[in-house]
């Protein structure tokens, strides 16, 4: 659990988690490639290329005659995104203007610290040539105050009105303030102010992953969705010791607004990585999938929000996720082969369908089959709150999850099905 906790904590966005990746791995002996040099690849060397600084696809070099074992997240998160000309004063208030990335359950971004962290953009040697930073507020900065109920007419029927109560505070204003938040972030940059040309920079929920349950069962945190599947596909990767097979780690950006993007899921880009790793090598038959998202569990306060025969539990093991309109990737023949893993390392799992009339959500695994027609499946860690600003999971089944994604990449065998 502590790679977790620290990605947890220290993942504060995309940018950041990719980062924290990258140098969990280079301790690992994994060497960053170069998208636009040409690669010289070993039989078991291990390896790592981040075409853009959200994504990062890492990878062990296996024989040509080897499978390919391949295991994708994402590294976004619903937050808070700063827009341009973001600063407001008002009534001797300093505040900053917000959109929401990603579907955030805005009524628990209320009254929570937040800190302000992303990538700043500044002049460079030319026009096509930016220098880029990265910057951490490392302490909370923004605050979005609640309305008391006493101010409150119908309270707790009416829908939110983002623009108008997610504007977070910042400070006090004093009749000289003037460009307060630029200046703090070309500070958090070390650049001038003049020269910052751009951004991507986000509010986030500040606060240490915690332990909670009388017997600590649980732990409780922001951005669990989807940090702990890229969390377990990194210690999983680093620990393996399989030579045979190529084993490949694909951590995309922007999932949680539909991955249609240069750095998302829905690219060619992971295509052209694989085909560089096999030398154009054909790898159908001889490739599988996971896709590795959060699932949602029993709520045990809507019981009737989940499937009437397929209640899935905190504590009880990884899920396999399964649709009949394939919003889940899932086939029996795919869902076959991590049930026999999962007998045969005594790993505990269970099978989620959505409630019938729910559509449910949508990750990586049917984006990417659509150009990866390989034998795939949909899985993740069973949770309840996700994309609030606290979420919850169980550790154990973090651990579980840790032990299926090693035997998956272990596992030595000519063809899995």
């Amino acid at each position: 659990m502590d790679i977790l906790n620290k990605f947890l904590s220290e993942g504060k966005t995309q940018f950041h988690l990719v980062n924290e990746a990258k140098s969990y791995l280079s301790g690992y002996g994994f060497e960053l490639l170069d998208m636009n040099s040409a690669w010289q690849l070993k039989q078991g060397g291990r390896y790592m290329v981040a075409p853009y600084s959200s994504m990062l696809i890492a990878f062990i070099k296996g024989n040509d005659s080897g499978d390919i074992r391949l295991a994708a997240a994402h590294t976004d998160f619903p937050m808070l995104k700063l827009k341009p000309n973001p600063e407001l004063k008002r009534k001797n208030y300093l505040q900053a203007n917000v959109e929401p990335y990603g579907g955030l359950i805005v009524s628990t971004w209320f009254d929570r610290p937040l800190g302000l962290a992303g990538k700043v953009i500044s002049k460079g040697k030319d026009a096509f040539n930016p220098e880029s930073v990265f910057i951490d507020s490392s302490k909370p900065v923004f605050v979005i105050p609640n309305l008391a109920p006493h101010l409150k007419k119908d309270s707790g029927t009416k829908d939110i009105d983002i623009q108008k109560e997610l504007i977070p505070l910042t400070g006090c204003a004093k009749e000289d303030t003037t460009d307060f938040l630029m200046q703090y972030i070309s500070e958090l940059a070390g650049v001038n102010k003049d020269d910052i040309l751009d951004y991507d920079l986000y509010l986030y929920v500040w606060g240490s992953p915690v332990t909670v349950g009388i017997n600590d069962e649980f732990l409780c945190a922001p951005r669990i969705d989807n940090i702990s599947s890229v969390s377990a596909i990194t210690e999983a990767l680093a620990q393996c010791k399989n030579q045979d097979n190529t084993l490949i780690g694909a951590f995309f950006d922007n999932e949680e607004i539909g991955s249609r993007s240069k750095q998302g899921a829905d690219s060619l880009l992971l295509k052209e990585i694989i085909d560089r790793i096999t030398d154009n090598k054909v790898y159908f038959g001889k490739a599988f999938n996971i896709s590795l998202d959060v699932a949602h569990a029993t709520h045990p306060n809507y019981p009737e929000k989940s499937d009437i025969t397929n209640d899935i539990m905190l504590g009880s093991g990884v899920v396999l996720k399964t649709s009949a309109s394939q919003r889940y990737v899932t086939d029996s023949e795919a869902g076959a082969v991590i049930t026999a893993l999962c007998n045969e390392n005594n790993i505990k799992l269970q099978k989620q369908v959505n409630r019938s009339g729910m559509a449910g959500g949508q990750t990586l695994g049917p984006i990417m089959s659509s150009y990866l027609p390989v034998k795939s499946v949909d899985m993740g860690l069973p949770m309840l709150a996700m994309h609030s600003a606290g979420e919850l999971i169980c550790r154990s089944d973090y651990i579980e999850l840790k032990k299926l994604l090693i035997a998956y990449y272990e596992y030595q065998t000519s063809k899995l099905i």
